[in-house]
């Protein structure tokens, strides 16, 4: 069905119309550069270009109070010292003649990105807009937001189109309540009143400086968990880049790729009808990368690896333990408190004091003074090691000694016919008595080629199949192969009774993960083994799958 983007050149036009150092920053290049960036990739041009319409009154009805809009309609006619004036009523706020017409194209903008993914005409989208939204409330401005867009969505949806419950998550810079807006509902105990509870998940970070294995963990251990459980029709991103490395209101570290890796688990969620809307992101250069990388994992585009440490700080584990502990009267797959590390019950810390980082995880620095100069060239420097890779010319490939007849393969999956050369095969069988039968040696062959094919970036992704007498010594010799050929390191994901080959070296190269019905057990940092759910003893089923991640 593929990707929508939605925009329209109208909402550049609102901008501000004196000093104020505060506001400046939420500027028309915020669009432009960004949509720039996306020509340039050639990721616009692989995209349903939708142009944005105004919603109506009646559509921002559905969060805002009537005397609200009108208030904000009148502003087209005022001149720029009352503008200031009204301005001033506010926080961290300016408008502009123009400004009631750009908050309305960008409500619309998510409305009708929501009714052409909810109707199928696309799977997913990004509404590039501005001004942003999550910060409005009902009858005021704020924050540099107009219309609550991703709240006017939500509304819209459920009444337009059916949908039922809303699941609220949101992540933001917190610093135990010392961070703007200084709100105590931004914690980990807001969770909802009456029968909403549970339905607000709150994730503070009381720290800045947090980077990709911070937000990374805060959706393995919080979202997705909710997510999954909370079984979606639909995923709203209010989509704030102000997260990403080098913006100066989050002083985040999160990488443009991160974004690209998140939005892909996102997808895994309401059959992939994912919406995101364009929210913060104040350093032009780093918002246009993260845009770019989420356009591309909407796409479907693989992910570029994740740079940087992978150790999350102390205070983001802190405020995942919180949060999971605040919401888990709420949640079934919250419930196991004992498997959670045990950390501080309390995302709150004595006043003016830092949580301490993890020994041996990654160091936060606190920003020295340096002059904006400065500040660019080592943000460039740090994008300019995002080496962007070419996409593989085929995503998917199926290595299978006999197709089935019956099998329908995707238009974009291809059958894999060739093999690895006949004396690479005869070397690595050489080893294995279950590799002697005629069907699992070639079968050896497809999957030695589909490897090499993946390695060698022809392809990024495959499926094989082979017999199951000779599963385990198949799985040994890819291992090695792996290893042995460009992989740095190898995650092994083994269901059913697939045992980890006794001369693998636990050596940190390869993480060996088994999925069977026996007892939980960590034979060593890198071989763990976890039960299926609901399972007691042995899986007697007769075929197992494995999965190699490369990297």
């Amino acid at each position: 069905m593929g990707t929508a983007l939605v925009y329209h050149e109208d909402m550049t036009a609102a901008r501000l119309l004196w000093d104020d150092p505060e506001c400046e920053i939420e500027c028309p290049e915020r669009l432009t550069i960004a949509l720039e960036r996306l020509r340039q990739r050639g990721l616009e041009q692989r995209c349903l270009r939708l142009a944005a319409r105004e919603a109506s009154e009646e559509e921002l009805g559905l969060v805002h109070s009537p005397e609200y809009v009108a208030l904000l309609r009148g502003t087209q006619a005022l001149g720029t010292g009352e503008l200031q004036a009204l301005s001033g009523q506010y926080d961290a706020i300016y408008f502009h003649p123009s400004t009631f017409h750009c908050a309305r194209l960008a409500a619309g903008a998510a409305l009708q990105l929501v009714d052409a993914v909810l109707t199928g005409a696309v799977q997913n989208g990004l509404a590039l807009v501005r001004p942003p939204g999550h910060h409005s409330q009902r009858a005021a401005a704020n924050g540099f937001c107009v219309f609550n867009n991703v709240a006017i969505a939500a509304k819209h949806a459920k009444q337009k189109h059916g949908l039922h419950s809303v699941l609220y998550f949101s992540w933001h810079r917190y610093e135990h309540g010392r961070f703007w807006p200084y709100l105590q509902e931004s914690d980990t105990d807001a969770v909802g009143q009456g029968q909403g509870r549970g339905f607000t998940v709150n994730l503070p970070w009381n720290q800045v400086g947090m980077g990709n294995a911070d937000y990374v963990a805060a959706f393995l251990h919080v979202l997705l968990p909710l997510a999954f459980e909370f079984d979606p029709e639909l995923v709203l991103v209010a989509a704030g880049f102000d997260s990403a490395v080098g913006d100066p209101e989050g002083q985040m570290q999160a990488t443009p790729e991160c974004f690209a890796h998140l939005t892909q688990l996102l997808q895994v969620l309401a059959c992939g009808r994912v919406c995101a809307v364009l929210e913060g992101g104040y350093h032009l250069e780093s918002l246009s990368q993260s845009v770019c990388m989420m356009v591309q994992a909407l796409l479907g585009d693989p992910p570029l690896p994740l740079s940087g440490p992978m150790e999350p700080h102390r205070s983001a584990l802190e405020s995942i333990q919180s949060v999971r502990a605040a919401q888990a009267p709420h949640w079934m797959s919250l419930q196991q408190q004992d498997a959670a590390p045990v950390l501080s019950p309390s995302t709150r810390s004595p006043e003016g004091s830092i949580s301490p980082l993890l020994p041996g995880g990654p160091e936060f620095k606190a920003p020295v003074a340096q002059t904006e100069a400065q500040a660019m060239a080592a943000l460039s420097s740090l994008l300019d090691q995002l080496c962007l890779y070419p996409t593989p010319p085929l995503r998917t490939a199926v290595a299978l000694t006999e197709l089935d007849a019956a099998l329908v393969l995707p238009p974009d999956v291809l059958h894999w016919e060739r093999s690895a050369p006949q004396k690479e095969m005869q070397a690595w069988a050489r080893p294995h008595e279950a590799l002697a039968q005629d069907k699992s040696f070639n079968a050896l062959g497809k999957v030695l080629y589909l490897l090499d094919s993946i390695l060698d970036g022809q392809v990024s992704s495959g499926i094989a199949a082979t017999p199951a007498p000779a599963a385990a010594a198949t799985l040994d010799v890819a291992i090695q192969r792996g290893l042995s050929h460009r992989a740095q390191r190898l995650l092994c994901v083994a269901v059913g009774q697939l045992d980890r080959p006794l001369d693998l070296a636990d050596d940190g190269r390869t993480l060996w993960l088994n999925i069977r019905g026996k007892e939980a057990a960590a034979l060593s940092m890198f071989h763990v083994s976890t039960p299926l759910p609901g399972v007691s003893g042995n899986v007697t089923g007769q075929g197992s799958c494995c999965s190699l991640a490369l990297s």
